[in-house]
């Protein structure tokens, strides 16, 4: 049984956590079982091998969240990478692909597509291989997961069944409606979307052709931009005859918004955070090593990092997305596969940035054309590459490397380093990667 999981999202409704680079399905702030937090992302692919310990999970993901996937599963999954944003279709087809023809996975195998940010208990899991089955079996092309609301809501798509049962052919869907429409939903029974569905992985190759002409996983790669944005329901279930829905009644929460994310936190507070008992109903997350005090807050969230600081009434920040589109800034926090990165000051011509290399990792053998750097050795050691020379460094050690220099580092332990860039313009863009590291020359034994 294969599983993909749409990761997508652009980190802007939890910010100052989330970003364009980690995003709100990285943030560890969820209970873990072992006491310790963990992200959306982990919760997730925990539960899939709880459920089915042969599963295959492929996460269908942007560029820039390649890197934090590594960072928190390491190899364990498989990484479909999208070359741009084109909603949830083109990704789903890509995906499709991928499985085929770069994992030589059947077009009879049953496949599960879901969204990596749910809140769910086991239940879910155990409903996802009942689709898969429905799927195999033919009940249905495609089989729907319809979440039994709650409440009347105006945040969610829905599915109207064609009966209560278990099972049901599917009417028709709607769009979000206003308050007064969702009761009537409501009353019909409808479902909510939460965008989860069951097929054969040749149900999704056929559709690929049908609507974009697929042929092969690189040829749609190498077109991937120019495809229309357009989200799976409107490309394929809206027009599906042989489609049902099974009825889900555990729990499931769209974490998708600071208030609905604080409903599943285990704790008022995360970081240095001191509240009085005059606080009610308030969290708060503090990344800073600095203190944050609370008095007299009632109903609020306050979250701090080194992106910026929220304070807000918790209805109100669900509204926070059209505020953070106006903000600009460099990202400063970062999960790679290789360890994190802290942007800790930005001056006119320089910037220091804090570096946790995890053990065995290194970064890639690059040079600047127009900065120079220096690393000081703050914790742990390792091997530096300058220009082909190497050079065992320990802590309080200093590297320096001028523009033009060839450089990388090797930790041989977690290692943390303290890194100034000089000069005027840094950018990102200022790198260029060469073939070869440390690990290719042995020095990771």
């Amino acid at each position: 049984m294969q599983y993909i999981i749409l990761s997508g999202g652009s980190g802007k409704r939890l910010w100052p956590l989330s970003n364009d680079v980690r995003s709100k399905q990285f943030l560890k702030m969820l209970p873990g079982e072992d006491g310790e937090p963990e992200s959306m992302l982990m919760r997730v692919y925990r539960q899939i091998r709880a459920v089915d310990g042969r599963a295959e999970v492929t996460i269908a993901t942007g560029k820039k969240q390649v890197s934090g996937i590594r960072n928190q599963l390491g190899g364990k999954v498989n990484i479909c990478v999208e070359p741009d944003r084109r909603d949830t279709f083109p990704a789903i087809c890509l995906a499709a692909g991928f499985l085929r023809d770069e994992q030589g996975i059947s077009e009879d195998e049953a496949v599960v597509v879901c969204p990596v940010d749910p809140y769910v208990e086991q239940t879910y899991f155990l409903a996802l291989q009942e689709m898969a089955e429905l799927a195999v079996s033919g009940t249905a092309d495609l089989v729907l997961l319809g979440m039994e609301p709650t409440y009347p809501s105006e945040k969610y798509g829905y599915i109207i069944p064609s009966c209560r049962e278990a099972v049901s052919g599917v009417e028709t869907f709607r769009e979000k409606p206003d308050l007064e429409t969702a009761r009537k939903y409501l009353q019909q029974g409808a479902l909510w979307n939460g965008g989860v569905f069951a097929c054969r992985l040749g149900y999704l190759l056929g559709k690929s052709r049908e609507r974009i002409g697929f042929s092969d996983y690189r040829s749609l790669y190498e077109r991937y931009e120019a495809l229309e944005r357009i989200s799976f329901d409107y490309a394929v279930a809206e027009r599906e005859k042989s489609i049902c829905v099974l009825r889900y009644q555990g729990t499931w929460k769209d974490i998708g918004t600071w208030n609905t994310f604080a409903e599943t936190m285990d704790r008022e507070a995360m970081g240095r955070v001191t509240m009085n008992e005059t606080c009610v109903n308030t969290h708060v997350v503090n990344e800073l090593n600095i203190p944050v005090l609370c008095m007299g807050c009632k109903n609020m969230i306050v979250a701090a990092s080194g992106d910026g600081i929220l304070v807000s009434d918790k209805e109100q920040s669900s509204y926070i997305k059209p505020f953070v589109e106006e903000m600009t800034g460099q990202v400063r926090y970062a999960e790679k596969s290789w360890g994190s990165f802290t942007v800790l000051d930005v001056q006119e011509e320089s910037m220091t940035i804090r570096v946790v290399l995890k053990e065995g990792n290194s970064l890639h053998y690059h040079s600047h054309e127009h900065r120079d750097e220096v690393w000081t050795v703050a914790k742990g050691t390792g091997t530096a590459l300058l220009d082909g020379v190497k050079r065992q460094v320990f802590p309080g050690d200093v590297v320096s490397m001028p523009a033009g220099c060839r450089h990388t580092i090797y930790a041989d332990t977690e290692l943390q380093l303290i890194e100034v860039q000089l000069g005027r313009g840094i950018s990102v863009e200022d790198k260029v990667k060469y073939d070869g590291d440390l690990k290719e020359d042995g020095v990771s034994g």
